[in-house]
């Protein structure tokens, strides 16, 4: 098996806030390899982003850190690297190169006063040091690769004047510039509509498949894991609390939370039969704990069917339920 391209041991990341470090992220373990899409999931507040900021060095400064772990990077060199206390110097030879983040809103990473030609070229010139024309050629090359008609033009055009769908499309391009080896999704369809959405999952499987890297995919989507991922990783308060590949993970899910997130998904003529028979919407009672005050024990307790005194008595470990599938639920053999 090849080795993996990310390897995150132990990861905990915490914030400071209020004179107080909260935990953000805790004992969390994940792996790719290269050419494989690892899916991130869960709602808001689970960690997800935090997650992808601190592989990508870009935790908010004075405020979070990371506190215990390593994160093994195996870049273009071939060599693993451990990006935990790598300088700030370090870390930015590697971001835009060995690796790089598309995020939600691609107004958040298109600056509006430079072309997105020029912006795609950009990592071009800085990291593989190529002369302005070079860069400039290949930047049309790669807008017309993520499927921009008519390219050149679209490449002397500022952000602005491009559509929504138009514009993630240019953020990965610019993302995929120096061919990165790993490539870190976060959420990238989810402002889009269901048909740009669609089409943006669609180029980043083939676009993953011709150049073989490896892919975190961020999203609390479930529909979006079933299309794109190979294995998923679902997060809640911070912890992984379910892991194993897509398949086992939606066919026999083993944690609590994971059945509430599958039964949540509408189905088609669901809500009409369910209005019909008088019953709401299947979905998970109440909320993602706050940070500043994590229930005892199991943080789902609170929200769980299963939920019984022994539950609330430790952070329960993450069971292997075999074949690769793993529970952080101590009832999981009756679940």
């Amino acid at each position: 098996m090849n080795a993996p391209v990310l390897d995150i041991r132990d990861l905990r990341t915490v914030f400071r806030v209020g004179g107080r470090e909260l935990t953000a992220v805790a004992d969390l373990d994940l792996s790719i390899a290269p050419g494989e899409t690892v899916a991130l999931v869960g709602e808001s507040g689970s960690g997800k982003s935090v997650t992808s900021l601190s592989v990508m060095g870009l935790l908010p400064r004075k405020v979070g850190r990371i506190d215990n772990g390593t994160i093994a990077f195996r870049g273009k060199s071939g060599a693993a690297r451990d990006l935990v206390g790598m300088t700030p110097e370090a870390l930015r030879q590697l971001r835009g190169n060995d690796m790089a983040m598309v995020f939600q809103e691609p107004m958040t990473s298109l600056n509006p006063v430079y072309t997105v030609g020029e912006q795609i070229a950009e990592p071009m010139r800085i990291h593989l040091g190529r002369s302005r024309a070079q860069a400039a050629a290949a930047a049309v090359q790669l807008l017309a690769d993520v499927g921009i008609p008519d390219p050149a033009r679209r490449a002397r055009q500022f952000p602005h004047e491009l559509s929504g769908g138009m514009r993630q499309r240019a953020t990965i391009a610019m993302a995929l510039a120096c061919d990165p080896k790993l490539l870190i999704a976060d959420e990238p369809t989810t402002a889009l509509d269901v048909t740009i959405q669609a089409q943006i999952l669609d180029l980043l499987a083939k676009l993953q498949a011709e150049r073989g890297m490896a892919m975190l995919f961020v999203t609390h989507n479930l529909g979006v894991v079933a299309e794109i991922a190979d294995r998923v990783a679902v997060m809640y308060a911070g912890r992984i609390v379910e892991t194993g590949t897509v398949d086992e993970v939606f066919d026999h899910p083993r944690h609590p939370y994971t059945q509430g997130l599958l039964r949540s998904v509408p189905r088609l003529g669901q809500a009409t039969a369910l209005k019909r028979a008088g019953t709401p919407l299947p979905t998970i009672a109440g909320a993602v704990p706050s940070l500043a005050n994590l229930p005892r024990g199991c943080a789902f307790a609170p929200r769980c069917p299963y939920a019984i005194d022994a539950c609330t008595v430790a952070v329960p470990p993450l069971a292997d339920t075999g074949g690769g599938h793993g529970s952080r639920c101590i009832r999981w053999p009756e679940i």
